[in-house]
C-alpha cells in the first residue's frame, strides 16, 4: 500500500471515529439532561400534588408514571397495578394517557440502542475496507507483512536497451538474463542454469536502476521493484514476512524479475551490530538468502536484480554462487558514452546547432549519467532566464562551471590588489600547463570571476579518455597546481591564502604517488596504504613524509624556474585577464604566440 493511500485510509478512519464520538456525546447529553430535569416522587407525594392541583399531565406505562407539573417540571413515580386512583386524577382535571408496557422505551433510549448496535458493525466494515485497500504492501497492522514492491506488467514498461546510452559491457552481461527469460529451454536442454541473482555495482547516477528496467522491458515479463529499506520495519518479523510475500507474488507471475534497489540496506554483513534493530535486519537477510537458494526452492523462473554502490559491506552468503552469482559493474561513462547520453537528453531541448556535444562530452570527465542530464537541464534553465531562443555553448559553460565550482558570485567586490594577485595566480597555473604541452591536459579557459569558494579558475580539457597516468604526467599536474602560488611569490614577493586548495590537491597527488603507486625511488614499489591490515612503522611514516616533502619541493623549484624564464608571458597573460576577466584557450594561444595543441584522436 502506498503512503498516499495509507494516509487517505487513516484520515477516513479518524473522520468516522470523530463522528461516532460526537454522536455518542450528543446521545449521552440528551439522556443526562432528561435525567437531570426529571424529579423522582414517592407515590404519596404524587397523590398530594394531584389533590393540590399541581399536576398537569400524566402518562402511565405499566407501573411507571411520567408526568409534568403545571410549573413545567418533569417527574417520575411508581404506582400499584392496577392503578386505584385514576378517578382522583380525573377529578383534578389531569390529562391522563395510558401506554402499553411494551412501548415503555423512550425515544433517546431507542436511538442509543441503535447507535450501540451499529457502532461495531461500522467499525468492522471500515477495518475490512482498510485491509482490502492495502493489498499493495499496506500500512496498517493487518497488512504489515505484505510486500511493498510495485509490480509493473510488460505493457507498462517502455524502457529497453535502446533507452540506455553507453554502458555497453553492462548491457552485454544483462543480455544473457534477457535471453534466458525469453528462451529458457535453449539453456535447459544442455543443463545450463541461468544466474538467479545479478548484482549491479556502480556509483550513484550511473544508470543501475535504468538498466534493471531495460532488462524487464527487453524480457517482456512482469517486474517487481522495491527498495532494500522497504523490508525493514520497527516490528520484529515484518521484514522476513515481506520477503516471503514478495517471492510468493513473484512465483505466481513467473517468469519475472525482482529488482531490489540499495540492497546494502538489508544485505549488510551479519554479526556487526547489537540490539533488536540489527536482529530484525538479520532475520530479513536470512529469509532473503533462503528464498533465493534455500532447501525448499521451487523451479519458478524468478531472476533477482539488485543494485548497490557499497558491495564491500554485503554479506558473503549473499554473494556466493547460487544467489548473486553474477556481478555487473556499471562504471562512469567514457567520452563516447557521455556523448551518447548527452544526445539522448538533448532531444527534449532546443539546442543551438552550433553546439558541439562531442566537445562538451570531452569536458565532463567523471560525470555520471545523472550529472549529464542535470547539465542539459541547467543549460536550458540558463537560456530560459535570458529569454534566448536556443541553448548555446555559453549556457553549457555556465552550467558546467556552476556544477563543478559553484554559482558566480556577483556580489563579491575585490580590491585592485586582490584582483591583480588573482590574475597572476591564475596566469601562473595556465602558463605552467602551456609550457609542458606533452604531459598536461590542454588549456580550455581561464577566468578571474569569483565562483563558489574560488576567486578564479583555470580549466583544462582532457583531449582523450585516460585510464592511467604516467609519473611525468602526475608530476606535471603537481607543478601546475603550485604555479599559482609561485606566480604570486615572484611577482609580489609575498604570498596569500588563495593557494590552500592547490596545496591540498598537490599533497594528495604526491602522497598517492609515494604510498599507492610505488613511484618513489627511495621507498620503492611498495603499497603503504595506512588502512591496510599490515600498516607500517613510525620510521616508515617519517620516511614517507620526507619523500613527499622532497618531491613537492622539487616540483616547486622546477615550476618556479619555468615561470621565471617566461616572466614576460606571465605578465602579458595576467594583464589580459585583468582586462577581459575570462579568456579562452585560442585567445591565450594567440596572445602569447604559442602554437595551439595538436588534437589527438579520441577513442
Amino acid at each position: 500500500m502506498s503512503f498516499k493511500k495509507f494516509k487517505g485510509t487513516s484520515r477516513n478512519i479518524l473522520l468516522w471515529a470523530g463522528v461516532f464520538f460526537l454522536v455518542s456525546l450528543f446521545f449521552l447529553a440528551q439522556l443526562t439532561d432528561y435525567s437531570r430535569e426529571t424529579k423522582q416522587l414517592s407515590y404519596s407525594n404524587f397523590l398530594k400534588k394531584v389533590e393540590a392541583g399541581e399536576v398537569d399531565k400524566v402518562q402511565i406505562e405499566g407501573q411507571e408514571v411520567y408526568g409534568t407539573l403545571k410549573s413545567k417540571a418533569h417527574f417520575e413515580t411508581v404506582v400499584p397495578q392496577p392503578f386505584p386512583d385514576a378517578e382522583l386524577l380525573r377529578a383534578n382535571q389531569v390529562d391522563l394517557n395510558y401506554l402499553a408496557p411494551a412501548a415503555s422505551m423512550g425515544f433517546w433510549h431507542i436511538l442509543l440502542l441503535l447507535f450501540l448496535v451499529g457502532l461495531p458493525i461500522a467499525a468492522w466494515f471500515m477495518l475490512r475496507q482498510s485491509r482490502g485497500g492495502a493489498n499493495q504492501g499496506g500500512g496498517n497492522v493487518f497488512t504489515m507483512g505484505k510486500s511493498k514492491a510495485r509490480m509493473f506488467m510488460p505493457a507498462q514498461i517502455k524502457t529497453n536497451f535502446n533507452s540506455v546510452a553507453g554502458a555497453v559491457e553492462a548491457k552485454e552481461d544483462l543480455e544473457d538474463v534477457v535471453d534466458f527469460l525469453r528462451n529458457p529451454e535453449k539453456y535447459r536442454r544442455l543443463g545450463a542454469k541461468i544466474p538467479k541473482g545479478v548484482l549491479l555495482v556502480g556509483e550513484p547516477g550511473n544508470g543501475k536502476t535504468l538498466l534493471a528496467k531495460a532488462v524487464a522491458g527487453e524480457a517482456n515479463c512482469p517486474f517487481f521493484s522495491i527498495s532494500g529499506s522497504d523490508f525493514i520495519e520497527v516490528f520484529v518479523g515484518v521484514g522476513a514476512a515481506r520477503v516471503r510475500d514478495l517471492f510468493a507474488q513473484a512465483r505466481k507471475h513467473a517468469p519475472c524479475i525482482i529488482f531490489i534497489d540499495e540492497i546494502d540496506a538489508v544485505g549488510r554483513q551479519r554479526g556487526n551490530g547489537l540490539g533488536g534493530g540489527n536482529d530484525e535486519r538479520e532475520q530479513t537477510l536470512n529469509q532473503l538468502l533462503t528464498e533465493m537458494d534455500g532447501f525448499d526452492n521451487t523451479a519458478a523462473t524468478v531472476v533477482v536484480l539488485a543494485a548497490t554502490n557499497r558491495p564491500d559491506v554485503l554479506d558473503k552468503a549473499l554473494l556466493r554462487p547460487g544467489r548473486f552469482d553474477r556481478r555487473v559493474d556499471v562504471p562512469y561513462p567514457d567520452v563516447s558514452s557521455r556523448e551518447q547520453i548527452l544526445r539522448v537528453h538533448a532531444k527534449a531541448v532546443r539546442i543551438d546547432p552550433s553546439v558541439d556535444l562531442h566537445k562538451i562530452a570531452r569536458g565532463t570527465p567523471g560525470f555520471t549519467g545523472a550529472d549529464l542530464a542535470n547539465l542539459i537541464n541547467e543549460a536550458a534553465i540558463n537560456a530560459s532566464k535570458k529569454n534566448e531562443d536556443w541553448v548555446t555553448v555559453l549556457d553549457f559553460e555556465e552550467a558546467r562551471d556552476r556544477m563543478l565550482i559553484g554559482k558566480e558570485l556577483k556580489t563579491i567586490v575585490l580590491s585592485p590588489e586582490e584582483r591583480k594577485m588573482t590574475a597572476y595566480h591564475e596566469a601562473g597555473h595556465a602558463l605552467v600547463r602551456l609550457m609542458m604541452p606533452e604531459i598536461t591536459d590542454p588549456l580550455h579557459k581561464v577566468t578571474i570571476v569569483p565562483r563558489g569558494g574560488a576567486l578564479g579558475v583555470t580549466h583544462s580539457l582532457p583531449e582523450r579518455e585516460k585510464h592511467s597516468q604516467s609519473k611525468d604526467e602526475m608530476l606535471a599536474s603537481v607543478m601546475a597546481a603550485l604555479g599559482g602560488r609561485i606566480a604570486e611569490e615572484i611577482t609580489f614577493h609575498k604570498v596569500s591564502t588563495g593557494a590552500s586548495s592547490d596545496f591540498q590537491a598537490a599533497s594528495r597527488l604526491v602522497r598517492a604517488m609515494v604510498c599507492k603507486y610505488g613511484m618513489s625511488e627511495v621507498l620503492g614499489p611498495i603499497d603503504y596504504d595506512p588502512r591496510s591490515e599490515f600498516g607500517y612503522s613510525q620510521d616508515t611514516a617519517r620516511a614517507i613524509d620526507a619523500e613527499v616533502r622532497a618531491i613537492t619541493e622539487d616540483c616547486y623549484a622546477k615550476a618556479k624556474k619555468l615561470l621565471m624564464e617566461n616572466n614576460d608571458k606571465l605578465k602579458l597573460l595576467a594583464d589580459a585577464l585583468l582586462e577581459h576577466e575570462t579568456m579562452g584557450a585560442q585567445e591565450i594561444y594567440a596572445l602569447l604566440g604559442i602554437a595551439p595543441r595538436d588534437s589527438h584522436p579520441i577513442s
